[in-house]
């Protein structure tokens, strides 16, 4: 009788499924807690680096809350406008400013900057909001040099959805987007299938900002890019209801595609024909 009344012991199944179990809570929150580290992957640099530019440039501190921003500012004597960029999840200033002579050649001025712990910014990156807020400041710390200027906000990868945030609050002369994505959201759910969308802390929704954006958009996206697929900016170009063009650029990847003359080439005569009206 005493044998009927044991308790049925833990079979092997039941401890790889608990195991699994454990592995799979760990990863989800790795993906959580470390969101900011797995995004945002800037570069410091200390607070004593000096830029060195064959162009003229000047070095702004743009002051956001508890924090500020490093930003570069490359002005031409008599310009037909500004581009204000938006840079991608990577590097700094340093690593963002290999092609400024694109803008002395189109005759832009150029204002790049930092977010919070990239290159020489202060601060470290804790909410979406926070982000937003943070361009917001620096657009507000540029833009008013330029009234009856047109003004190009230019996103590129990560701050794309940035950009097209901005734009929908400030109405720039034109919103250039360089390998969009329609949300983080969509990017993960690319990246780590397994986990529950709701883990995601900074969405970044793209597709929820282009449908109010009013001024012309400019889509860059190249045909062979795996780590954000073209097919995002096929879906923002439709979200945006045809305000925007998009331009694929055959044989360019995610990180190549400034190097291509098909993308130099629509830049220049888009950026040209805004600042000659």
């Amino acid at each position: 009788m005493a044998r009927y009344l044991r308790s049925p012991g833990i079979t092997a199944l039941q401890v790889v499924l608990a195991l699994a179990a454990l592995v799979y809570a760990g990863a989800l929150g790795f993906l959580y807690f470390d969101q900011e580290r797995l995004i945002f992957r800037g570069l410091a640099l200390s607070g004593d680096h000096r830029f060195h530019f064959e162009e003229p440039f000047q070095e702004i501190r743009v002051p956001v809350d508890g924090a500020s921003l490093d930003a570069l500012y490359f002005p031409q004597s008599d310009p037909r406008g500004l581009v204000f960029f938006l840079h991608g999840n990577a590097g700094n200033l340093e690593t963002w400013t290999t092609g400024v002579d694109f803008y002395r050649r189109v005759n832009y001025d150029l204002f790049i900057f930092d977010y919070r712990g990239y290159g020489k910014s202060t601060g470290r990156i804790e909410s979406e909001r926070q982000l937003h807020d943070d361009v917001r400041a620096a657009w507000d710390a540029i833009a008013p040099r330029y009234a009856g200027k047109p003004i190009v906000i230019y996103g590129r990868s990560l701050g794309t959805a940035l950009a097209a945030h901005l734009a929908r609050d400030v109405h720039p002369a034109l919103l250039v987007l360089v390998s969009p994505y329609t949300s983080l959201t969509a990017v993960g759910r690319r990246l780590y299938p397994w986990a529950p969308e709701w883990l995601v802390r900074y969405p970044l929704r793209t597709d929820a900002d282009i449908d109010a954006i009013t001024n012309p958009i400019l889509l860059l996206h190249g045909r062979d890019d795996t780590l954000i697929p073209a097919e995002e900016s096929i879906k923002l170009r439709a979200l945006a209801r045809g305000r925007a063009d998009l331009v694929l650029i055959d044989g360019a990847g995610h990180a190549d595609i400034h190097r291509f003359p098909g993308y130099i080439d629509t830049l220049a005569a888009r950026l040209t024909a805004l600042g000659a009206r």
